[in-house]
């Protein structure tokens, strides 16, 4: 099994994703068993319409029509906020811990020990980190899914990927850069705060894109504009949106690759 990192990292997060899945589970269904008593509810809408303009905007609400249509619902209260915050918080614990994280504990240098290269340790940590993200997005791809049916909300299954799709593309790219700051820092902790500092920043950054006119071109710098901008759940996967996501994923995972093979351990 030590031979096998990849295997080895995801039999050991199996009970963090089993505490993990059933929490994100039990959220999707608390929102989908609470839209019925929204749905068609206009006094919501006039509540929303009473909210400052930039305050709709910093937490991603600027863009709603109808909060109590389905699209609109699940936009707000799944995928405005929380949802991403989760997959971005699950994406840090991994990829901060992948490497750092067994450094710090003083178990990487048993893992090399074993007859397996640094290049193909951090390969399988980092497969490791991603298969853990797209197993949580596909449990609240299938809660909503059957959720929805069974309430009988108009969404369709495709868009629903599409919007899931792109929340694990979100918390795998914060992912990516704490399993890069880790890999050249060696220090869990300081690939924890350097994620804070920028998503925090980057969250802003997109919000103020929204406020402020002169800033509006800095959306472009941010993974949360990429992230929802072009509405998934509503209009499908925008595939040049997808795209600019994995490309920066592709980057900090080449970067976390280079930075530990090359780096002097001190085990």
């Amino acid at each position: 099994m030590l031979s096998n990192v990849f295997l080895k990292s995801l039999r050991d997060e199996r009970w963090p994703m089993v505490w993990w899945s059933a929490g994100l589970g039990l959220f999707a269904a608390m929102m989908i068993a609470f839209f019925p008593s929204i749905r068609g509810n206009d006094d919501f809408n006039v509540m929303l319409e009473s909210y400052p303009e930039n305050l709709k905007t910093l937490f991603g609400l600027s863009e709603l029509t109808d909060i109590t249509s389905a699209v609109g619902f699940f936009n707000a209260e799944v995928f405005g906020f929380m949802a991403p915050l989760l997959f971005v918080i699950h994406g840090v614990v991994l990829g901060s811990g992948a490497i750092a994280g067994e450094e710090g504990r003083g178990s990487l240098e048993i893992l090399l020990t074993e007859p397996i290269a640094r290049g193909k340790l951090v390969v399988q940590k980092a497969a490791a980190m991603i298969a853990n993200a797209i197993a949580l997005g596909l449990v609240l791809w299938i809660v909503l899914v059957i959720g929805t049916r069974i309430i009988d909300i108009d969404l369709s299954v495709l868009n629903l990927a599409a919007i899931t799709f792109s929340t694990v593309l979100l918390g795998v790219t914060f992912g990516a850069l704490a399993f890069a700051a880790g890999c050249f820092t060696g220090s869990r902790g300081t690939s924890v705060a350097i994620v804070a500092a920028v998503a925090v920043g980057t969250y802003l950054l997109n919000a103020a894109s929204g406020i402020v006119s002169y800033m509006e071109a800095a959306k472009w710098l941010s993974p949360f504009f990429y992230y929802n901008a072009a509405n998934p759940l509503a209009n499908g996967l925008n595939p040049a949106h997808a795209a600019a996501l994995l490309a920066i994923i592709a980057i900090l995972l080449g970067a976390g690759y280079l930075g530990f093979t090359r780096r002097d351990l001190r085990l």
